[in-house]
């Protein structure tokens, strides 16, 4: 149906900064995939999972399985060429985001059906943000209408295909969204929504879910 909910789980980084696979990391006796997938699941009409190249699923089902590239914008159009034409929403999941609420999963997706192009969840930015020069602070940065971006965020699928169309290799898809013209709004994020970026960063989750 043209208004299905097709989520795209990215889950095919390689782990060459982490040092391993990220996403099968365990967290409270699940992998970060799993977590995932299983919000997904949830909030979503159809779930998409990207894997790493030889990594077999062996978790919930999903409706399609793609194989990942070495960038990220090559995994998720490696996901888009398994959703179905006719899918209406996007919704762009990623496991470094274990902690996602389903609450944002479908606050995104409203946005969307409401009329965005995209919508993204944020929270503010509340530390002092400076600009560092070999260990030397040499500017600091106005907090004024900054935001961090979270995931998992949705998007018009028309729009997101077509921006892909020539194969960009973009930092971050509601960015390059926005610099295309299109009206990508914000939903409210969660501050426990932490991105597991290292190993570290994982420690934390953890004892969050103690």
């Amino acid at each position: 149906m043209r208004d299905h909910v097709w989520a795209i789980v990215l889950a095919g980084g390689r782990g060459l900064r982490y040092g391993r696979l990220k996403q099968l990391d365990e967290l409270a006796g699940s992998r970060l995939v799993d977590h995932t997938v299983a919000a997904a699941r949830r909030t979503c009409d159809r779930v998409a999972l990207v894997l790493p190249p030889g990594v077999d699923w062996d978790g919930e089902p999903v409706d399609a399985l793609a194989v990942g590239g070495d960038h990220q914008s090559e995994s998720l159009r490696a996901g888009l060429a398994v959703v179905p034409a006719e899918a209406g929403v996007l919704v762009l999941a990623d496991p470094a985001h274990p902690l996602a609420a389903d609450r944002i999963f479908t606050e995104v997706v409203e946005a969307v059906r409401a009329g965005a192009d995209g919508a993204v969840p944020v929270v503010p930015l509340l530390e002092v943000v400076q600009r560092v020069r070999d260990g030397v602070v040499v500017d600091t940065l106005p907090k004024q209408d900054a935001v961090l971006t979270q995931s998992p965020q949705a998007f018009r699928a028309d729009v997101l295909r077509a921006a892909h169309a020539d194969a960009p290799r973009p930092v971050e898809n509601s960015g390059m969204l926005a610099a295309l013209g299109h009206r990508v709004v914000t939903v409210p994020g969660d501050p426990a929504n932490l991105h597991v970026a290292t190993p570290e960063d994982l420690a934390v989750v953890r004892r969050l879910v103690r």
